[in-house]
């Protein structure tokens, strides 16, 4: 894309942080005359199946290998329980499977057990079955035995060694054939803990198969198939404008084969099959493409859908032309899925799926990181896929996976896209010293879509897997090189339309993630903002819709304006990565009055503190109400900090 200087209207903060005088400084507002439009698309999220953000994350399912995919020669996750008298075997069955679908059932031998002395299977969960007090959990499985077996089969939630059980409840009337089963389990009064099991056990000898073994626990807004509560709680807080899913390499697969096929991840959870993830672990696509719009719903966001467009990560690619055609009639359908109908085929399937009304769509993404593609076609595949969008769908906006930070000869040519996405994981000091980046983009141009980015602090880049000594989320010191970069995409939110951090999810267990520094940190217990969370925060939720002009005159403060035109707030971004506090006047031009108080949020630690599961809030804002404002006012920023001032214009 090509550059030029920014509209004069928007003055140039800082050109490098890093070489700003200190000293005497004054922020000059000009709060009469905005210089742009601000997007109120702004502040988003990213999300894809990496870290177990799904499985073992947001995705409530408690059972991992719940389907007995996950590895073809052994029941991984799953314990034989037996002794004390009780003698049985396990093993996978694909001989006996559920259905076309879920190919491999879980074959129990009981050659001996009894009342006292049951024998059975047991499921770890995701690094553990989180037990709460007090709380239902929703249990659910499919089996069948050879005649002669009937049951009972206890289902309970226990401790690791057996001696405890937090809850538990029977089924009876098992049967040669295949019959789904479900029941409430309620803990009493108990310790929270994850170092607990889900258990199935039968008293008597024969064969027993099981298969989609499930626990839920209590689901936001009670959704069946749902979402945990404390996580979709913390991204509710964040009010996101959109949600861009189903992800980056996540959408692709490694093989075509292995890419998110959406048709694959529809209607009830029993005909989802799963399919292997390019992070090192199979999904089950119990979190589908219905899940995601429901998602977007339940935020109160809009959905950027991203198609396949032909590329996976290990290098097939499908050339524009006849080969392509059956993927870009894919994407079509997903768009019609989406938004389309109850007349329309997919709009039908939808309805039937349990959602009559469309959602709303205006952004699709096509492909993602198609600069990996060594064979240089993407230009002719977006062309190919924009043709067809447009044609059927004038009114959508077309997002091009590659961006103006890739060589030239990546890009896209044939067609102007709508958006560009640009990509960006950098140092948090390539951050803090790069604050003026999108100033001077062209304003002629596709609108920006910044569809990853993320400080990170440590010596090497977040893709090097030899950062595990390292916290999985980011330190202050990568929420201050967040903010200086979140000043930049803001300030010029006229063309930087859209933007969202990544990665959103870890799970901390060892073993569970690929990827830091990331943003929100859990185990199956607990979870936690990092400081980059609250960051993100404190932008996203006090966010005008004018962009004001503004100058800094003597201080290495990062600081974008923005205004509140239908309700008089103006709202004063100041980011000060130094180690000392920093005086500042504030002289708000074009306002004869402000309201005398006022409120500040501030987010500020030592920048190598951080937050963890043992310690959540370490790093939190902190808000406090200010009084005597006036249009000229002095205010101090504390040492490494990032604040919001919340003006109200009388």
């Amino acid at each position: 894309m090509n550059m030029m200087k920014t509209m004069t209207a928007i003055a140039l903060v800082a050109t490098s942080l890093a070489t700003t005088r200190a000293g005497e400084a004054t922020l000059t507002i000009d709060a009469e005359q905005p210089a742009a439009k601000s997007s109120p698309m702004l502040y988003g999220l990213m999300t894809e199946e990496i870290n177990h953000c799904y499985d073992g994350g947001l995705y409530a399912e408690l059972v991992q290998n719940r389907a007995f995919l996950d590895n073809a020669k052994e029941p991984a996750h799953w314990l034989l329980v037996q002794g004390n008298g009780a003698v049985a075997t396990m093993a996978l069955d694909p001989a006996q499977p559920l259905n076309e679908h879920l190919t491999t059932s879980l074959r129990l031998d009981v050659s001996e057990a009894s009342q006292a002395h049951p024998a059975g299977i047991a499921n770890s969960g995701y690094w553990g079955i989180p037990v709460h007090p007090h709380t239902r959990y929703r249990a659910s499985f499919y089996a069948k035995a050879e005649p002669g077996m009937s049951g009972p089969v206890t289902v309970s939630i226990q401790s690791e060694d057996g001696e405890k059980v937090y809850a538990k409840g029977t089924v009876s009337g098992l049967t040669p054939e295949w019959k789904h089963y479900e029941l409430t389990l309620k803990t009493g009064k108990a310790e929270p803990t994850v170092k607990a099991r889900y258990v199935l056990t039968v008293t008597q000898p024969g064969t027993a198969w099981f298969d989609l073994v499930s626990l839920f626990p209590p689901t936001w807004n009670n959704q069946p198939n749902g979402f945990r509560k404390d996580l979709m709680q913390m991204l509710v807080d964040l009010k996101p404008a959109f949600l861009r899913f189903p992800g980056g390499n996540y959408l692709e697969g490694d093989t075509v084969q292995q890419r998110f096929d959406w048709k694959k991840t529809l209607g009830p959870i029993d005909e989802r099959p799963g399919h292997q993830g390019p992070w090192g672990y199979r999904s089950t696509d119990g979190l589908g493409l219905l899940e995601f719009l429901e998602w977007c719903e339940d935020m109160k966001a809009e959905p950027v859908l991203a198609v396949y467009a032909g590329y996976s990560l290990k290098g097939a690619h499908i050339d524009p032309g006849a080969d392509l055609t059956p993927y870009v009639q894919d994407a079509l359908d997903e768009i019609e899925y989406v938004s389309g109908p109850v007349t329309s085929k997919w709009g039908a399937r939808r309805a039937q799926d349990g959602h009559p009304k469309p959602f709303k769509l205006h952004y699709i993404e096509i492909g993602n990181e198609d600069w990996f593609d060594k064979s240089l076609s993407y230009d002719g595949r977006f062309a190919q896929f924009y043709d067809a969008i447009k044609e059927a769908h004038p009114e959508l906006k077309c997002i091009s996976s590659v961006g103006s930070e890739q060589p030239k000869e990546k890009r896209v040519h044939s067609r102007q896209p709508d958006f560009i996405d640009e990509h960006y994981y950098r140092s948090a000091a390539d951050f803090m010293n790069d604050a003026a980046h999108f100033d001077h983009y062209s304003r002629t141009g596709p609108d920006i879509f910044v569809g990853e980015w993320a400080a990170y602090e440590t010596p090497k880049p977040p893709w090097e897997t030899s950062l595990k000594d390292y916290p999985a989320t980011p330190d202050m010191k990568a929420a201050l090189g967040d903010a200086v970069w979140m000043t930049s995409m803001e300030r010029n939110s006229d063309i930087v339309k859209m933007q969202c951090y990544a990665p959103l999810f870890v799970n901390e267990n060892p073993g569970a993630y690929q990827w830091r520094p990331d943003m929100i940190g859990y185990n199956a217990l607990h979870s936690y903002g990092s400081p980059s969370y609250y960051a993100f925060r404190m932008f996203s939720r006090n966010h005008g819709d004018e962009i004001l002009k503004a100058t800094m005159d003597g201080a290495p403060v990062a600081c974008s304006i923005t205004k509140d035109s239908q309700h008089g707030l103006i709202f004063v971004k100041l980011v000060n990565t130094q180690p000392k506090a920093q005086p500042l006047k504030l002289d708000i031009q074009g306002v004869r009055r402000l309201k005398s108080t006022a409120t500040a949020i501030t987010l500020t630690a030592a920048p190598d503190e951080y937050n963890s599961l043992n310690s959540p809030t370490h790093v939190a804002p902190v808000t406090r109400k200010l009084s005597n404002v006036k249009p000229v006012f002095d205010y101090t920023l504390p040492a490494n900090s990032i604040t919001v001032l919340k003006l109200g214009i009388r």
